[in-house]
């Protein structure tokens, strides 16, 4: 009979990571990841030893339409960061999740190959879990302990679907976003909604759509004109490239350092992140409000009957709103 895998203790954990221990990186972003009660208390005792050691990385995310080719993107951007910048990258490539499992479909780490494989990067397919926008509920946890592990540049992968990518521009320091030329009039939803956001936006697969390209970027700077920018000190630029390529990355990567700068020096960059902290801080009080109100006993019960009311027009909603929150008595600690 095989032995029982022991598990690490939290100081294991937190010396591990900060030693750069890939083993003890996944370990810890497991368990942080993990619902259980228990698991979730050491991951908080984790979290608060990593803590000081964070914050030094700098936060890309990069979402766009699909087929955009992100993945690519992603890899060829990782590689020449660590090729040319002597940076160390971490990638956090929130994948759908499986309708059956709620698993990952894990199919990014399997498309960047040749970065999987560099010591310097670190791959982490999430499962979205259903969180609207794709978003991972412990990706901003897991940037904690990639920071504290040494990463210099930490890339957020989002599935792109342009329901509420808001949520990842609100854990980054810098929102890209990859657009094709000639995508058609059917996406334009989905282009104003994430353009709205985009700190830069970079046009991708240039080589493949050059009779296009010319157009795309007129529409998009001319989207972009039209919106007002986040930052008094900054106008999204537009810019074109190849992931699978690479041309045109060098110039990219020069636009988001020299953000960096700006944001640095005019104090928007402490800014923003403070404000990120705030808007993390009151989504975890709605998150475990919400989870301790359907997790009580008596709003279960009565939920179910209540349900059956609204449907048939027996009852309102603000009438079976209001009975719920008459029968919510939280335990008081």
């Amino acid at each position: 009979m095989a032995g029982t895998v022991s598990q690490p203790s939290v100081q294991e954990l937190f010396e591990g990571v900060r030693a750069g221990n890939r083993a003890l990186i996944g370990r810890a972003i497991t368990l942080i990841e993990s619902r259980n009660a228990t698991h979730q208390d050491k991951a908080q005792e984790l979290l608060h030893l990593l803590l000081p050691y964070s914050g030094g990385a700098q936060r890309v995310g990069i979402s766009g339409v699909p087929g955009v080719g992100k993945s690519t993107f992603i890899e060829g951007l990782g590689c020449w960061l660590i090729e040319e910048k002597a940076k160390r990258v971490a990638v956090l490539a929130v994948d759908p999740s499986s309708g059956r499992t709620g698993g990952s479909i894990l199919g990014d780490k399997t498309r960047m190959e040749r970065l999987s494989a560099d010591l310097n990067a670190f791959i982490r397919p999430s499962p979205s879990s259903g969180v609207l926008g794709g978003v991972a509920r412990a990706t901003r946890e897991t940037m904690i302990v990639l920071e504290a592990a040494g990463f210099d540049v930490v890339l957020v992968e989002t599935v792109g679907t342009g329901q509420s990518e808001t949520m990842v521009s609100e854990m980054v320091d810098f929102f890209l976003v990859l657009m094709l030329p000639g995508a058609g009039d059917e996406l334009q939803g989905i282009k104003k909604g994430i353009l709205e956001l985009a700190d830069m936006v970079a046009v991708n697969k240039a080589d493949a759509f050059e009779e296009k390209l010319k157009q795309a970027l007129r529409e998009y700077k001319s989207a972009l004109h039209i919106m007002t920018d986040a930052s008094p000190n900054w106008h999204p630029p537009v810019v074109t490239m190849s992931g699978l390529k690479g041309t045109g990355v060098p110039e990219l990567w020069e636009n988001i350092e020299k953000h960096a700068r700006i944001m640095e020096e005019s104090g928007e960059r402490q800014a923003r992140r403070d404000d990120q902290r705030i808007s993390w801080l009151k989504n975890q009080i709605a998150d475990r409000l919400l989870n301790s109100f359907y997790a009580d006993a008596a709003v279960n019960e009565a939920y179910r009957h209540l349900l059956i009311d609204v449907k048939e027009g027996k009852k309102t909603v603000s009438a079976a709103v209001d009975q719920l929150l008459g029968l919510y008595h939280p335990e008081k600690g």
